[in-house]
């Protein structure tokens, strides 16, 4: 395997810098700590890029807090200027990382996504009649650090690069030697990684007919029962064994005329269903917004702006006849209904 010649002199690049700056700043502009930045972006720059290529940048300056997407979650956001570091990096080492992947791999990467991940699983539910689903247990919070070090000096050659992807994953731990933290542009890739020698074990070792993961939601298909299951006992081993990490359980196998749930959605081979997750957002996000133009905090464009964010959540469901129920037992107050 040839490894990439990425260096630090490439993340360090002043072009490169000025795009990450843009990056970490689109749709954040009005904050303070991007205003701050923005008011001595050269100084700012030039200090990263010094700090980058002595080897002494600070990285690990979070902000924690709690959320609830169902189940709760710590999210850890990284300070602007470590944002602004993080895009300079995955600008060169993302594209590097999203080679190792196999095609059927849809979380943080262009053109793919959690839609597309839902259509190629409706398609392998037509065509094969027995599915698998697994998922991580405590995915981003059991990544042992050792291994994944491991698997990115097997991409990078560069010293003072690799030495600045183990100050960064250093820089947090959910354990002693494990964890990377959910928020941050570089755990996302890194996640998405540590996963691709599974991917090729289910189709060059297990031969599945077919393969959808996102991030640590991963799907694979067979002939029957017995083929699925199999895979299986390879992929738990090879979980627990190679990769350090354990499988949920139950494990989910089941038919696929039935059906399942994948990313926000109850497929079925000739229809697309809303989760209950995706009727809460959407139950909420209209109300948040009809709140907000009640309260006056918003005007009428913007209020209509909301309702198709909110409408956005359904739209590629087969979900009309939900949204008319909706509308009929919730519906807009008069003041509203002029818009």
């Amino acid at each position: 395997m040839r490894r990439s010649r990425v260096g630090l002199a490439a993340i360090a690049d002043w072009h490169n810098l000025a795009a990450a700056f843009q990056r970490a700043a689109r749709g954040k502009g009005q904050r303070d700590e991007v205003r701050q930045f923005r008011a001595d972006l050269n100084g700012e720059l030039a200090r990263l890029r010094e700090a980058l290529l002595d080897g002494s940048v600070e990285v690990g300056r979070m902000r924690g807090f709690h959320i609830r997407d169902p189940k709760p979650r710590i999210i850890h956001a990284p300070c602007f200027r470590e944002r602004v570091l993080h895009h300079a990096l995955m600008a060169h080492v993302g594209p590097v990382l999203d080679r190792a992947l196999v095609d059927d791999t849809y979380a943080c990467r262009v053109g793919k996504g959690a839609l597309a991940a839902v259509q190629r699983a409706q398609h392998h539910l037509r065509r094969w009649p027995w599915y698998a689903q697994i998922d991580i247990r405590s995915y981003f919070a059991s990544i042992d650090h050792e291994l994944l070090l491991a698997l990115l000096e097997r991409r990078f050659k560069d010293r003072g690069l690799l030495a600045l992807l183990a100050h960064i994953v250093d820089a947090h731990h959910v354990a002693p030697g494990q964890g990377l933290p959910i928020g941050a542009l570089t755990s996302q890739h890194f996640a998405n990684y540590y996963l691709a020698g599974l991917d090729r074990l289910l189709l060059e070792g297990c031969r599945v007919r077919g393969m959808v993961r996102y991030m640590d939601d991963l799907v694979w298909w067979g002939d029957d029962k017995s083929a699925v299951r199999d895979a299986l006992d390879q992929a738990r081993a090879y979980v627990q064994e190679r990769l350090r990490l354990a499988i949920k359980t139950p494990v989910r196998i089941g038919r696929s005329r039935a059906g399942l749930m994948f990313c926000g959605y109850r497929i079925l081979p000739g229809r697309l269903l809303l989760s209950r997750r995706r009727k809460r957002r959407y139950a909420e996000c209209r109300r948040d917004w009809e709140s907000a133009y009640a309260a006056g905090r918003i005007d009428a464009r913007a209020l209509q702006a909301g309702y198709a964010t909110a409408l956005a959540i359904t739209a590629h469901a087969d979900a009309a006849m939900w949204r008319r129920e909706q509308l009929r037992r919730c519906p807009l107050a008069p003041g509203l209904c002029d818009l």
